[in-house]
Order: structure tokens, then sequence, then C-alpha cells
């Protein structure tokens, strides 16, 4: 190949092209997964880059690499070695899923092909089936198809981010009388956004770069299972009221990353409405439960919700990116509509060349709803909703594993797939909360160093010691029970070795 232009991955010759190259990257990818023979690799970061920085080399001075045949197996080896794999039932810390190969294959017809998202031009077929499917999540998320609209988006972030645009823009632009996207702001205006205080830390995020400032967010107190309290946020829209504030949005949230928690989906929506905000649904995490039959009427309200946030690289086995973002109505979108003349001309639209450019934050975009379409009318919503409640179970047989187990404590007991909980040190010095926090926290870090698990950490609300969790998430519906029993024992003996150590 060296000296030779590479060959092009699209077109007729592509298939060719792209074989030999294949059967590389497969090799490789079992050989780098047998170098490093765990969950993740072993040693310390610094070692990891090190290795890194000496298998990929330097660009030569002179403007360009040393041409190198073999790169792409050995850089491909190198990042199986050095990857934490979500198919290891070790690897348990975050939504990170192991992606179904079916979506996986999928989503290299997307890589071949190069469609992009914002002109018909560029994705003709892949525009329809966007198009197409956001109808059916639509509906499966009890919208109106007919009267929704939504978009693919990279994720949760972003999908956050464009629910509280449009609040902002549909609450800040009543107040002012003039449309906040084009005069900004209303003069004296104090928003403020209502969300728990386990929310995702992309709602201030959000409000940061909306330039309502991170502390327009109101964190509402939530109950001992991480839920939002009802009555505080009664308490806290009366008291935004009473000030003259704008409540611009209330952000429930349907499966919060630490515990799984639902917020009470429809007396938020009852809240919102009787003051004038936004509801935005966060199901980034919890939206998988609309896939099974046992777990979906915990989502019941979320139909109420003017905006919503679904991730299927989550509970939904994909590659990521496949974030979506869903409005009840499609109207509520104007603020975001662009005309742009080089990709969606009045006219091409008035002849029937539909654009998506106007529905998302981003202009080139990938076709992500592909493998996604792939993957749904393959298995259908019946055979994903298996896999979520193989994932459920796997949370509540390791949550009684815990309770079982003189070592570990649980926290609470699991809404979705994730297990929260701690380690328990018998030396009486490492009994005090702040002790115990550390032992917690050097005891994953251990098992990271070692190669031998991803286990997640977090800490509850609140402030000062005691507050330190590990967490399995557990996404892999292969995962056996035995595996989440030898995954715990595997922890407690982490945590005694941090015990023993001086």
């Amino acid at each position: 190949m060296t000296g030779r232009p590479p060959a092009l991955a699209g077109g007729g010759a592509g298939p060719r092209a792209l074989r030999p190259l294949l059967k590389t990257v497969l090799d490789a990818l079992a050989e780098g997964a047998a170098r490093r023979g765990g969950p993740l690799p072993a040693g310390t970061p610094g070692q990891l880059t090190a290795l890194v920085a000496e298998t990929l080399g330097t660009l030569e001075s002179d403007g360009g690499p040393e041409p190198d045949d073999d790169a792409l197996h050995r850089l491909t080896a190198l990042l199986a070695q050095g990857s934490a794999d979500p198919a290891d039932p070790s690897c348990a810390a975050h939504l990170h899923c192991p992606p179904l190969a079916l979506a996986v294959a999928a989503d290299l017809a997307v890589s071949a092909l190069n469609p992009s998202q914002d002109s018909w031009d560029q994705a003709p077929a892949a525009t329809a089936l966007e198009t197409l499917l956001l109808r059916d999540l639509a509906a499966l998320a009890g919208y109106d198809p007919d009267a929704a609209a939504g978009v693919l988006t990279s994720g949760g972030t972003e999908s956050n981010l464009m629910g509280l645009l449009l609040a902002r823009d549909h609450a800040l632009g009543r107040t002012g009388g003039r449309p906040t996207e084009l005069y900004g702001l209303p003069t004296g205006a104090t928003p403020r956004i209502f969300a728990s205080a386990a929310a995702h830390f992309s709602v201030q995020r959000a409000a940061a770069l909306l330039g309502l400032g991170e502390r327009a967010v109101v964190a509402v107190p939530v109950d001992r299972d991480l839920r939002m309290d009802a009555t505080a946020l009664a308490a806290a829209l009366r008291d935004c009221a009473a000030r003259g504030e704008t409540p611009v949005a209330v952000v429930a949230t349907a499966g919060t990353t630490d515990t799984g928690a639902i917020d009470p989906l429809h007396r938020a929506a009852d809240l919102a409405a009787e003051h004038g905000a936004w509801l935005h649904v966060d199901a980034a995490y919890g939206g998988g439960a609309l896939l099974s039959d046992r777990l979906a009427p915990l989502l019941d309200g979320i139909a109420r919700a003017d905006s919503l946030s679904l991730d299927w690289h989550k509970l939904g086995w994909q590659p990521a990116a496949a974030g979506i973002f869903l409005t009840r109505r499609a109207e509520h979108y104007a603020p975001l509509a662009r005309r742009a003349a080089y990709l969606n001309p009045a006219d091409d639209e008035e002849a029937g060349y539909p654009s998506l450019l106007g529905l998302s934050l981003r202009t080139t975009r990938r076709a992500d709803a592909f493998k996604i379409a792939v993957t749904l009318r393959t298995l259908g919503r019946a055979g994903l909703g298996r896999l979520v409640d193989a994932c459920h179970d796997l949370a509540r047989h390791a949550t009684a594993t815990i309770a079982a187990h003189p070592l570990l404590e649980a926290h609470t007991e699991p809404v979705l797939t994730t297990a929260v909980f701690h380690y328990l040190p018998q030396r009486p010095e490492l009994r005090t909360p702040a002790a115990r926090d550390a032992v917690n926290a050097a005891l994953r870090r251990r098992l990271l160093r070692e190669g031998r698990a991803v286990v997640g950490r977090t800490e509850l609300p609140g402030t000062g010691p005691g507050r330190v969790r590990l967490k399995l998430t557990l996404l892999n519906p292969h995962t056996t029970p035995a595996d989440v029993e030898r995954l715990l024992h595997t922890v407690a003996a982490a945590g005694q070795a941090e015990e023993a150590t001086p």
C-alpha cells in the first residue's frame, strides 16, 4: 500500500477495499484483547501513556509520518489492549454498554457511506429513515407522532441543552415580548431552572451555555432513594413566584446516573403547568425502561413532558453516539429554524426536498438513526425489552448478594440496572465516615491498577464525609449471576487488602 493513494471506503469499489482491512482490524482486536487479559489494562495511567506514546511514534518534521503499512494493525491492537471492555462482566462502572454486534455492523455501513444529515442531497435515504424512526420513538414515549418532532443527538448532554434552550426561548420570549433567540435575555429577567440535587451535571452546564448562569439552577432536595421531593419542588416554585423570578423549566430525571431513581413525573408535570414552566424529562438512562413491559410503568407520565432526552447507547446497546431528543409539539422548534442557501434553500423545500438542518444544534451530523433502526427491526421492542429485564434481574441479584455479604452494605433497592453499596471496614479506626470513604475510594483504584475490575464510584448528595459509594452499573445482558457474585467478592477482597496496607 505504501506509495499508492489509499482506497476509498464508499462507491462500487468500497467493499473490495474494506474486506482485507476488516480482517486486519478483527485480528488486531483479538490480539489486543488477549494482551489485556481482563476488563482493563493493568498498571498506572502513566505507564499506559508511555506505551501509547512509544507505539504511536511521532510525526516527522518534514510534514508527515514515515509510511507504515502495519499502522492499522498495530494501533488497533494497542487500542484494544488499552481499553476498558464493557463486554467483560467485571467492567461495570458506568452507563457504558457493550454494543450489539448487529449495531456495530450497521454503524460500519454508515461510516463507509458517510452520509451527513444537514441536507437531503448528502443523505437522501438517511433523511427519510431518521424522520420515520423518530415517529416510532415518539409513539414509544407516548407522544402523538403527528405532532411531535425530534432529532438524533450526541447524547444526553446535547439533548438536555436543546430542551433547556427551547424552554428558555419559550418562557423568556413570552415574558419579554420578543424572541429571545434574536434579542437575548429580557432586561431584568431572573430565570430559574428547577432540577433535583441528583440531576445530571449537564443541567448546570446548559444553564451556563445559555447565558442563564449555573446559579439559575435551583437544586431541589431528594429523598433517600434520590428521587426529587415533590413537596420541596412545590415550595421552591412558590418562592420563585413570590420573588418575581421566572420559572423557565422543571427538569425531572427518569433514571439518575447513580441509582437509576425516577422522579415523580406526574407531580412534576402538574407543578410545571401550574407555574407556566417547561417540563423537560432527562430519561437518558431510564428511557430504556420503555422497552420493557415490566419497567415501562415506572415512566408513567413521561408523555406529559414538553421535551425528552433518551440515550440508546445506554439501555439500548448501540455504539455511541445514539442520543435522541424529542419535543411534544413540533412548533416549539421554531427558535432553531435556520436557512442556509447552500444546504436548504426555500425553493428546494417547496419542491419536496426536506431538510433536518433546523432540528439540530449541529450542522454535519452522522446518520446515527440507521443502527437504531436496524436493531429495532431485527430484535423488535420485545427482544430489546428482554435485554433490559435481564440487566434489571442482575441488579436485583447484586443487591441481594450485597445484603448477604458481611463486608458490604447496599444503599437502596435497584430501580433499573444499578446497585449502589459500600465496603464496611473491619478495623475500628477505619469505621469513621471519613476513613470509610478513603478505604472505598482506594479499593476502587486498587482494582483499576491491578486490571481486575472497573467499579463505579459516586458520592451521595449533601456535604461532609460518609457519602462515598461504589456502584455496579449492569448493562451486559450476557453477564451471569455467578459473574456478579465473583465481582462483589473481588471488591470485598480489595477492601480487605486496603485495610491490611500500612
